[in-house]
């Protein structure tokens, strides 16, 4: 005889009911308020713990409108690709930095965002690769002299490095010397997008502190850095109408970001804030990425070993150019798997528009939906041993979840504009640093600091030993 079939038991109560209209289990508030601290130190392991212990969508207990993390290959990909347009830039996140930025391509949505990005694409098309990979060989330059004149050979990598995609970005994009005289003195540029950057990291983590326009001693150091960069961007800008003014008859503006934009017709304000988003988007994103990839190749000399047999089979001996990049895959893939460990972007945000639906979830509009790329570097499933330094992760065929689940430039329409610009760099500069150099610790590794990108505590000290 059958049993009776039992009813099934009733399902369990949201514990955070109370707190979010979101239908997942999340951390309670008295789970958030003792982890402030945490966060405010490093959020990286919060993030993580949070993701390990919730899942693909997590709710927080915070007022107004929800908040919501996704960690989900698919849930990411629908916000930045698939419905981008139900999400937009409205976050506390983009808010705060607009304060330096402006209204550049970093923080703008809608038809502001896809006029300006129209107006600067070409200036990063593939045909312009080839100049960027000439700049990056200076740059290289620049950090050999400091290794190879410095006590030791140990220097602070990411100070260096620092300056050298600086001049980069200004050489390439803007047609301007930013480092060596000019438009500005490249450390006292470098330091206030240190300083401009803090304040604003600052502003997002307490978005309860003054509004803007109080004279705090946060906002008045802002204001300082502020004028440091507009004084830069003026004098970019006055010397490129210069140039115009005094050359032949018929001369264009040039074919870089610059020469793009103002014939564009943008006016100098628009101008300002989209050079400001190169200058700290362009050359602080490279440099921190440059700053951990040496570091782990200092820490992987099996690793250095491959690069070395690689070099001198395409290079013999001479200098990296554009034409070499695609017959480097080791080193590419060196950079690739750099990038995945240590996303300069670890965490990206945006505001939900209208309803969705994210890995079976239903998010309301008007949520906050944070995403972090440091978590989904992260994931398991798609990345076995994630903790480890693999580049042969990169040297097999990736299957497609795993390059879904690859985003250090984002995804979607809001692709970074930049990305195959850093990819070359990033490829030139490590080729020929290596081609005639070892890398080694000169200390622990450094803690992160999860500021704009990925900061290294107290500087990147690395010391560079000769092959031969």
């Amino acid at each position: 005889m059958t049993a009776p079939a039992q009813p099934a038991p009733p399902a369990r109560p949201r514990r955070n009911a109370r707190f979010t209209p979101v239908e997942a289990e999340g951390p309670l508030p008295w789970h958030m308020l003792a982890a402030v601290p945490g966060i405010m130190r490093d959020a990286l392991p919060f993030l993580e713990r949070t993701a390990a212990r919730y899942g693909d969508v997590v709710p927080f207990p915070v007022r107004g409108r929800p908040a919501v993390l996704v960690n989900g290959v698919a849930g990411v990909r629908r916000v930045l690709q698939d419905n981008h347009r139900a999400y937009g830039k409205g976050t506390v996140q983009y808010t705060s930095l607009s304060l330096v930025t402006g209204a550049g391509l970093l923080t703008t949505d809608g038809e502001v965002w896809r006029a300006h990005r129209r107006a600067a694409q070409p200036a990063f098309h593939r045909d312009t690769l080839g100049h960027v990979a000439a700049e990056s060989l200076r740059a290289a330059d620049l950090v050999r002299v400091e290794w190879d004149t410095a006590p030791g050979r140990v220097v602070d990598v990411d100070d260096v490095v620092v300056r050298a995609t600086l001049a980069v970005v200004g050489r390439a994009l803007l047609g301007a010397d930013l480092v060596d005289g000019g438009a500005a003195d490249g450390h006292r540029l470098v330091a206030a997008v240190h300083e401009a950057l803090a304040v604003v990291v600052r502003r997002a983590q307490q978005p309860w502190t003054a509004p803007p326009g109080l004279p705090t001693p946060a906002a008045r150091r802002l204001e300082r850095a502020r004028r440091t960069l507009d004084d830069a961007c003026a004098t970019v800008l006055a010397d490129r109408r210069a140039a115009l003014a005094a050359g032949p008859h018929g001369r264009g503006p040039g074919h870089d970001v610059l020469g793009l934009l103002l014939a564009a017709g943008l006016t100098d304000g628009e101008i300002r804030d989209e050079l400001v988003t190169l200058v700290i988007a362009g050359h602080e994103t490279v440099a921190a990425s440059l700053a951990w990839t040496l570091r782990l190749l200092a820490e992987h000399p099996e690793v250095v070993a491959r690069v070395h047999a690689e070099l001198d089979t395409v290079l013999d001996g001479r200098r990296p150019g554009w034409e070499d990049v695609p017959r480097l895959p080791v080193v590419r893939a060196v950079v690739d798997e750099g990038l995945r460990l240590y996303p300069p972007a670890w965490v990206v945000t945006r505001r939900a528009l209208e309803d969705d639906v994210l890995d079976g979830v239903a998010v309301p509009a008007g949520s906050l939906v944070i995403t972090s790329p440091w978590v989904h570097h992260r994931r398991p499933d798609v990345w076995p041993d994630p903790e480890r330094f693999d580049v042969d992760r990169w040297l097999d065929r990736a299957p497609g979840a795993r390059r879904d689940a690859y985003i250090p430039f984002g995804a979607g329409p809001r692709l970074c504009i930049g990305r195959d610009f850093a990819l070359v760099e990033s490829v030139v500069v490590l080729a020929d640093l290596l081609r005639d150099r070892s890398v080694a610790p000169a200390g622990p590794r450094p803690a992160v600091v999860p500021s704009v990108t990925l900061r290294p505590r107290g500087g990147m000290h690395l010391a560079a030993r000769p092959r031969r």
